[in-house]
């Protein structure tokens, strides 16, 4: 590599002290060459052809290898001498560096393209699903020299072709041992991105309330539930309305678990008022674990319970009022095969709450994002 420096010398304005101030750029090596010489040899640019009235674009990419074929169109381009970078033997383009960043980076359902611009990769999802960041890993792979990658929020819901990230190498030649550091620290901790297929759960919902189980009010909560669970790919086996009786709640949701049941869903009961039972219910059913509170509002009295092959939510009432809580938060997760436990609650609030923004963004805004 050639070196530049630039030596600057000025003085103070009382001219008693003097600095020296040192500018280092690093310049990359080029060769020219005759381009009936250049075969083997790698284009140091883009090189643009332009066919008047049709198009204009770049007919060779940098980094490209000249085959002999390529001579007599670089000719007719007008290119009667080449840049050509000399990579040494430790050095790597751009282009080729970032393929192997882009690889190393991507677990399950995320996909790149095979061809890199500017040495920038996007990472893509392959299918819908659950957005998965080993963000530690990621902090550390960003502290390798003339690395980068940025990403999407961890745990958002994603489309297919959807963008997740993006990689590249900072410099147009990368040296070798820092892109093997690079990789290196993206392997070991595979898989730095991944996508988390949703899987079609069987869910059966129990509507709790006294007016409604009158008929006093009408039930608006499994309108909510249908879309919310329809939208990731769950289906509502059955919907039962109960009033605020822990003996028939508890009785009813001992009978959803002998049933082929993924998921129950209660509403409403949640809240410390003396004729809110459903969470002493859901705790009497015989549940492995139970937790109980969330550092999110709205959702703060939500409730989370497992045993073998089933899982439990309790939704507190302000899933009536808001458009998004901690029901939009937890429930991708459990689509995606997770058991988020008493830490994972805690862990979001950071980003647990909610603006309630006119109109809402979610999920592209920062509820629930830490």
């Amino acid at each position: 590599m050639q070196e530049l420096r630039l030596w600057l010398l000025f003085s103070t304005c009382k001219g008693k002290r003097k600095k020296i101030v040192e500018v280092k750029t690093d310049l990359l090596a080029f060769k020219t060459i005759p381009v009936d010489q250049a075969v083997g040899t790698s284009l140091a640019h883009d090189m643009t052809e332009i066919i008047p009235g049709k198009s204009k674009g770049p007919a060779f990419k940098k980094g490209h290898k000249v085959k002999s074929e390529d001579i007599c169109r670089l000719m007719r381009m007008g290119k009667n001498k080449l840049y050509i970078l000399d990579l040494k033997e430790n050095q790597v383009h751009e282009d080729d560096a970032v393929l192997e960043l882009a690889s190393a980076l991507s677990g399950p359902g995320v996909i790149f393209s095979s061809t890199p611009k500017e040495g920038k990769l996007e990472l893509k999802a392959a299918y819908p699903g659950l957005f998965k960041v080993n963000f530690e890993a990621l902090i550390d792979f960003n502290m390798i020299e003339d690395v980068m990658c940025a990403s999407i929020h961890n745990n958002t819901c994603i489309d297919k072709y959807q963008s997740l990230a993006a990689t590249r190498a900072i410099p147009l030649v990368i040296e070798k041992d820092e892109l093997e550091r690079a990789v290196k620290t993206a392997r070991e901790n595979y898989p730095i991105f991944s996508v988390k297929m949703f899987n079609p759960l069987k869910i059966r919902l129990i509507i709790t309330g006294n007016e409604v189980y009158k008929g006093l009010i009408q039930d608006r909560f499994q309108a909510i539930v249908e879309k919310k669970t329809k939208a990731l790919g769950a289906t509502i086996e059955e919907v039962v309305i109960l009033p605020d009786n822990q003996e028939m709640i508890t009785r009813q949701i001992k009978s959803y678990l002998k049933k082929d049941t993924d998921l129950i869903i209660t509403t409403g009961g949640m809240s410390v008022d003396p004729d809110d039972v459903t969470k002493a219910s859901i705790e009497k059913a015989g549940f492995d674990k139970v937790f109980y509170s969330a550092a999110v509002l709205p959702g703060a009295m939500f409730l989370l319970g497992y045993n073998k092959n089933t899982s439990i939510m309790g939704l507190p009432a302000c899933g009536l009022y808001h458009k998004t809580t901690i029901f939009d938060l937890i429930l991708p997760r459990l689509m995606a095969g997770e058991r988020p436990g008493k830490r994972d609650l805690a862990k979001l609030c950071h980003g647990g709450l909610c603006l309630n923004c006119n109109p809402c963004r979610f999920p592209t805004c920062p509820f629930g994002k830490s």
